[in-house]
């Protein structure tokens, strides 16, 4: 690393062992840039555009260092001047550009985009004060804003700049790059679009901000709170601004290869990631009408550009925006988007595959699904849906544009990066060629039968435990053994996900041991999750769960057998702690309703067992692990999807005659959480599951109290559960990251 060592002396003219760690970070930083920058990047006539509103691409430095091939050489050489590369990453900020599975999933898919050395970029938006940093206070959640941008940081101007336009003004954007390394091989870019006018200053209260004041809060927060109408008009300014320069910016690059725009096509491929971009399809007709191209063609060839990923059963997630929102900020588009309604219209009269339905809603989906030449979805059970039941009209209509694209996550962050020890394990019983090609895991099969290599599975899991057991205690205050069982629910907050459900069996197992139940090892109950501002029941739930854990933590009687533990501010630095310690994958969404999840293939990457309904990727898990390998509850897609269809669940008939779920749920309002929490928002939790629970906990609670309580007698046999967790490694490599993007590009991109 003699490049690195004459670096830090013409920076701060001081050796390495003098430096602060903010000072070999600044070093680390600079060099990694520049190294990224002379190993080239991918190109090619033809090029992927992945376009996502957000990219949760977690902290750079150690990933790129992995994906350069020196990670190595800059440890050792750091550890030869007494400095830790874990404590330098440490002053690295998180980058606040997503919140949940479908940010980290886009993060993966330049990573694996890079890797296989396709010519591709994402294109997104420059946040800078991301979702929001959680905070508790009062056992309720806190939002604040989560800046992240140093003066020092990933991004480098490109010198690239549009005028997009709204109704009266138009804003100047101008374009910043974040390399993204591919794996022992050449760069891509992220191109993340920003207002040099935005001003965090004006960010009051919290996340509070004068929602009106678009020249200055454009690119401020990862989706703004939409509860009112400004809130979701401002919505609409960012998405616009997002594809109007993602437009603008392919149609020049392609323009610079030769594109005549008639055979855009042969030069671009636009994947929209879920709806937040859909209106790059009447931006790039209105841009190609402007250049000259008849309405008819400028059709033909977006159709022939755009392809749609779906990442939602939800109906409600399905982006819907009232025709009246669009005239008042994008109104050059509604002529555009009318005729396209039109077309499709003397095509297809039915209401259900309408672009602009009878009460004035646009449906982003449908224009997609129209306008665009593939839909994806993104497990197998959810693309089944998709054609059965929710986009069933469209199916009719379009079958050969559907197909499946099952979720990956890129094994370099989630096992190279953030567990080092099973890792260099895995390495050393199998060589290293699983790094590139996941699929070479299922060589560890062959010491399935191996008491010793199983052993020091149980060992590398302990150690890791011990690492989050630190961090646990630094985020949380709370003391957790590193000898209990991990049982771990880390994911979005919504009722779907039901961390409810988990809160419920928490209750009973905290009453059980109360009446003298003691468990035969401790468990250690840890969650992670954000809830959506305006998401009030979804706050409530971790109301319960921060109540809990300060009751549990209290009980001299309980906690010696049980602890619960609720991270503040979860994101992918606190995933990439937890998720090499844990022992049971919570992956208990209500089935039919989890599109893919992306966290119950890390967990399995990294030897835990999943926990799960036969919902999204658990399918393809239990197919793959074998069901001694995984543990199954609740009722299958097809009988909760019978249920919706019947409107025969009643939660309350279940609450009144099952005295154990009456008993977990009416503890809610039991003097013990009364007298920490908050009566209203313990109340209304009270009620909605009670006289509503859409999501069905209660269903579905019995058959998870037995299969749960299974899972943790069967982890007393400890050569059998590292059995289960060599299995689950070694069947991993289907959910590579790397898998999904090769069909990506064979059955939807065709790049060269």
């Amino acid at each position: 690393m003699k490049e690195l060592e004459k670096l830090i002396q013409d920076m701060f003219h001081k050796d390495c062992s003098q430096c602060t760690n903010e000072e070999l970070y600044q070093a680390l930083l600079t060099y990694t840039k520049q190294s990224l920058s002379d190993k080239g990047y991918q190109d090619g006539k033809k090029k992927i555009y992945y376009i996502s509103a957000e990219f949760l691409i977690g902290k750079l430095l150690s990933n790129n260092l992995i994906n350069l091939g020196i990670y190595d050489q800059a440890d050792e050489f750091l550890k030869k001047n007494d400095k830790s590369l874990a404590e330098i990453e440490e002053v690295e900020p998180e980058p606040s550009l997503g919140n949940g599975g479908l940010g980290r999933l886009a993060a993966c898919f330049l990573d694996s985009i890079a890797t296989l050395g396709l010519p591709g970029e994402g294109i997104g938006l420059n946040y800078h004060l991301g979702l929001f940093k959680q905070e508790f206070h009062n056992h309720l959640q806190r939002e604040m804003p989560n800046p992240w941008l140093e003066k020092d940081n990933w991004l480098t101007p490109a010198g690239v700049s549009y005028m997009i336009p709204y109704r009266g003004f138009a804003l100047k954007s101008s374009l910043y790059d974040m390399d993204v390394a591919g794996y022992h091989n050449k760069s891509i870019r992220l191109h993340l679009f920003d207002i040099d006018i935005a001003d965090e200053n004006i960010v009051g209260d919290g996340i509070s901000f004068d929602k009106n004041d678009i020249l200055h809060n454009l690119t401020l927060f990862l989706y703004p709170d939409d509860s009112d109408d400004a809130g979701r008009k401002l919505r609409i300014y960012q998405q616009y601004f997002m594809v109007s320069n993602a437009a603008q910016y392919i149609l020049d690059e392609a323009v610079k290869k030769g594109c005549t725009l008639h055979d855009l096509a042969d030069y671009a491929v636009v994947q929209i990631n879920d709806t937040h971009p859909s209106m790059v399809i009447p931006e790039f007709i209105r841009l190609l009408t402007e250049k000259g191209i008849e309405f008819e063609e400028a059709c033909q060839i977006v159709t022939h550009v755009c392809a749609y990923t779906n990442h939602t059963i939800l109906a409600e997630a399905l982006e819907k925006w009232p025709m009246d929102y669009l005239e008042d900020v994008v109104p050059h588009l509604v002529p555009i988007i009318r005729k396209l309604d039109e077309r499709m219209k003397k095509k297809y009269p039915q209401e259900s595959v309408a672009i602009i339905d009878s009460d004035n809603l646009v449906h982003m989906a449908h224009m997609d699904i129209h306008y665009g030449f593939s839909i994806n979805g993104v497990a197998a059970l959810h693309t089944d849906i998709l054609k059965t039941s929710e986009l069933k009209a469209f199916y009719d209509i379009y079958p050969e544009k559907f197909n499946n694209k099952t979720n990956g996550i890129t094994f370099r962050r989630w096992l190279l990066h953030c567990n080092h020890e099973l890792t260099d394990y895995i390495t050393s019983l199998i060589g290293d060629s699983f790094k590139k090609d996941g699929f070479a895991l299922e060589k560890l099969l062959e010491y399935k039968d191996n008491p010793k290599i199983l052993k020091q599975l149980l060992t590398i899991k302990t150690d890791a435990k011990k690492v989050c057991k630190d961090f646990i205690l630094q985020n949380t205050g709370v003391e957790i053994d590193e000898n209990s069982i991990f049982d771990i629910q880390i994911k979005r907050l919504h009722e779907y996900k039901r961390q409810q459900l988990n809160a419920l069996y928490i209750i009973r197992k905290y009453l059980e041991i109360k009446d003298g139940h003691k468990p035969t090892r401790p468990v250690t109950f840890i969650f992670g999750a954000k809830a959506a501002p305006a998401y009030i029941i979804a706050k409530d739930i971790i109301h319960l769960l921060l109540c809990l854990q300060e009751l549990i933590k209290n009980d001299s009687d309980v906690s010696p057998y049980m602890k619960l533990v609720m991270v503040e501010n979860y994101n992918v630095t606190a995933a990439e702690k937890l998720i090499p310690a844990c022992d049971i994958s919570e992956q208990i969404s209500l089935a039919s309703k989890e599109a893919s999840g992306t966290g119950n293939m890390k967990f399995m990457l990294n030897g835990a067992v999943t926990l799960g309904t036969m919902d999204g990727a658990n399918v393809e898990i239990s197919e793959l692990v074998g069901e001694n390998n995984i543990y199954i509850f609740g009722q299958s897609s097809q009988e909760i999807i019978e249920h919706y269809e019947k409107s025969d669940y009643i939660s309350k008939e279940i609450y009144e005659e099952d005295e154990l779920i009456k008993q977990c749920v009416d503890f809610i309002l039991g003097e013990e959480l009364l007298s920490i929490g908050q009566k209203e928002n313990l109340q209304r939790l009270h009620n909605e599951l009670v006289n509503k629970d859409w999501f069905m906990t209660l269903l579905d609670f019995n058959d998870y109290v037995k299969v749960k309580d299974q899972a943790l007698a069967e982890y007393e046999d400890r050569n059998t559960w590292a059995k289960k967790m060599l299995v689950n490694i070694a069947k991993a490599g289907f959910f590579s990251s790397d898998r999904t993007i090769e069909q990506y590009n064979k059955d939807i991109w065709h790049l060269a």
